[in-house]
Formats: structure tokens, C-alpha cells, sequence
């Protein structure tokens, strides 16, 4: 059974950071595409971040480019979402998904439906 477990989400002053876990169970990251999403009170679920792990293929929404970072714990089997320069248009729930690597190429990255499995989430509000 396949389960991604979030974590790391707080309350953090504008300009702060934050690192998100999601750590990954009954599954191997290293087969799979990692994404981040996130979803603010009233508004859909956006995309945030995704990155297959087989090659260096990383995006970033560009509301969020330059300031977050995804990376990866082999080790661990554990994926992060470095979050800089927070602002509070980042407040929303965070959750992490992957989707089978061997779809990387034939889908659309930034839509929820193309992933196959999903965290529950983690609160990140930033305050100004």
C-alpha cells in the first residue's frame, strides 16, 4: 500500500522559510515523478513544483520559480520542497503526489488528474 505522509508546514512571517517533507512509503522515488501542489482557502488545487528523479527534468510554477527548490533524500526516500521568500500568497495546503515515471512524457505535468498518488497535506501560512 502506497502512502506519502507531508510534513514540515507552519506559521512563518513573510519573507521566512519553510522545508516540506513527504516522505514515501510502499513505493521507490527513484521509479516515480514527484509533484507539489497546493491550495489556498476557496481556490483550486494549483501546481507547484515537479521533477522525475530519473533525469534532471525539474518545473517550477512560475509564481514560485526562484524561490522554491525540490529535492530528494535517496536515503530516506524522501522528497523536499525548500520554500524561500515566503509570501502570503503561499498560504495554502501543500501536498506532495507522484505519478509513475513512465508518464513523465506523455502527460501534463501540472494537472492533478496525471498523478497516481497523493499525500494529505500540510498547512503553510505565511503572515505579512
Amino acid at each position: 500500500q502506497v502512502q506519502l505522509v507531508e510534513s514540515g508546514g507552519g506559521l512563518v512571517q513573510a519573507g521566512g522559510s519553510l522545508r516540506l517533507s513527504c516522505a514515501a512509503s510502499g513505493l521507490t522515488f527513484s521509479n516515480y515523478a514527484t509533484g507539489w501542489f497546493r491550495q489556498a482557502p476557496g481556490k483550486e488545487r494549483e501546481f507547484v513544483s515537479a521533477r522525475r528523479w530519473s533525469e534532471d527534468s525539474t518545473y517550477y510554477a512560475d509564481s514560485v520559480k526562484g524561490r522554491f527548490t525540490i529535492s530528494r533524500d535517496n536515503a530516506k526516500n524522501t522528497v523536499y520542497l525548500q520554500m524561500n521568500s515566503l509570501k502570503p500568497e503561499d498560504t495554502a495546503v501543500y501536498y506532495c503526489a507522484a505519478m509513475y515515471g513512465s508518464k513523465w512524457y506523455s502527460t501534463v505535468r501540472d494537472q492533478r488528474s496525471s498523478y497516481d498518488y497523493w499525500g494529505q497535506g500540510t498547512q503553510v501560512t505565511v503572515s505579512s
